[in-house]
């Protein structure tokens, strides 16, 4: 057993939000409160931008019905940021406001380039000699972290459109004669994960169920072989859905819809996937109609389609951080693991923080069938169990019933530091 270390919690959420980030902002908490060596539990608003600038709320003294609440409430309670610290004076001054404010137990929930930060700073305050515990916990919907079997905010997400495709593809049956394609895209920046996800809509022993064709940034893209698929469906059924990820890239690895404008960490800004194909369509087949459904943001908040497995593991991960915090780990990041058993189990690990960052796991070719544009028995058996019951939300007046958060802020120490 480590020495114990008094002192108090800081934790901060980074990056996009997902449906389960504040359940591991709950799962914190909850077991931050069982260790009398933690004296104070901050949340830095904003990410590092908060710690920065210093923005620091109290976390304990929120009702512990609100802390509940968190659970199931989508977005970032704290907020969050997609800013990258870039200079030295940056992470100086990340120490300056840990030390002002004696925080020994620094956890971090974000995907890959927050755990790069966390690594940073924790190799910093070892280099300064300041004894700090820095602990990530996972949170992509993009499910591509290294190391870890999956990531909290996954299950949410391919519920959710899983879900939409069924529903968009009743909508489609009534309306379809051999005649109609809709494409739904969905997010993904690198990796496939989030589309082949869409393949869980299809019913067993249903093999022309939609989603029809899933295009992954895996399979280089050709648009001869998509307009041929296209009418390789219509000519056996009603309509044909597409499902496709923002990072669809072509033969040359160039990305078939992209911005010229990129994000602090220099990645291109991806949407327009499915209009791309929508003018494939018009162009090669005048008399189909083709429709484009965006989901957006929605599939990363809708908590009212949000799996419970994904919840409970997301509040798990953030419990797991301040147990191994408490046992004296540091610069590590908190993974689920599964277990072997046919029945599905999981249970959380570490992995060093400089295995995971700025890393992408792929979508295993092998789980794509040789069509390239579905997904076979391997890939269902992996994303089947991470779906597998319905966040509780509560309703009120026929609508859910999120938390907020008081947000009592913690008196400043410092100097302003200018960004």
């Amino acid at each position: 057993m480590a020495e114990e270390l008094v002192g108090n919690v800081l934790v901060g959420q980074s990056g996009g939000p997902t449906a389960v980030i504040n359940a591991s902002i709950a799962g914190v908490v909850a077991e931050a409160l069982n260790h009398g060596e933690i004296e104070e539990i901050y949340g830095c608003l904003n990410g590092v931008l908060g710690i920065l600038q210093e923005d620091l709320i109290d976390l304990a003294s929120e009702s512990q019905q609100t802390i509940r609440g968190l659970r199931f409430t989508p977005g970032a309670a704290l907020g969050t940021c997609r800013y990258k610290l870039k200079k030295q004076a940056d992470f100086e001054r990340v120490l300056e406001v840990f030390k002002a404010h004696n925080i020994r137990y620094f956890f971090y929930a974000g995907g890959n380039d927050s755990q790069d930060t966390a690594d940073k700073i924790s190799k910093l305050a070892a280099e300064q000699g300041y004894e700090l515990r820095v602990i990530g916990i996972p949170k992509t919907i993009d499910n591509d972290l290294p190391v870890t079997d999956h990531c909290p905010g996954y299950g949410s997400v391919i519920k959710y459109i899983s879900t939409t495709v069924r529903e968009i593809a009743c909508d489609n049956e009534a309306m379809g004669q051999h005649d109609l394609v809709q494409i739904v895209e969905v997010m993904g920046r690198n990796a496939g994960w989030i589309a082949a996800g869409a393949a869980l809509a299809k019913r067993r022993d249903h093999p022309h169920d939609p989603p029809h064709i899933i295009l992954l940034p895996e399979v280089a893209f050709s648009p001869e072989k998509f307009i041929e698929d296209v009418q390789r469906v219509l000519k056996r059924e009603k309509y044909c859905l597409v499902v496709v990820g923002e990072g669809l890239v072509d033969a040359d690895g160039n990305y078939v819809a992209a911005e010229d404008k990129t994000d602090a960490f220099g990645h291109s800004q991806l949407g327009g996937a499915a209009d791309y194909l929508q003018g494939l369509v018009n162009q090669y087949l005048p008399a189909i109609k083709a429709r484009t459904v965006k989901l957006g943001m929605a599939q990363r908040a809708a908590v009212h389609a949000g799996s419970k497995a994904d919840s409970d593991e997301a509040f798990l991960a953030g419990q797991a951080a301040v147990q191994a915090a408490i046992r004296g780990e540091s610069d590590v990041m908190v993974t689920l693991l599964r277990g072997d058993a046919d029945h599905y189990t999981c249970e959380t690990g570490l992995a060093p923080l400089s295995d995971i960052a700025n890393g992408v796991k792929k979508l295993p070719r092998e789980w794509i069938n040789e069509d390239g544009v579905s997904m076979n028995h391997q890939f269902v058996r992996y994303a089947q169990a991470l779906i597998q019951g319905e966040t509780p939300v509560p309703y009120e007046n026929g609508l859910p019933a999120f938390v907020k958060l008081d947000k009592v802020r913690v008196d400043k120490q410092l100097p302003a530091y200018e960004i």
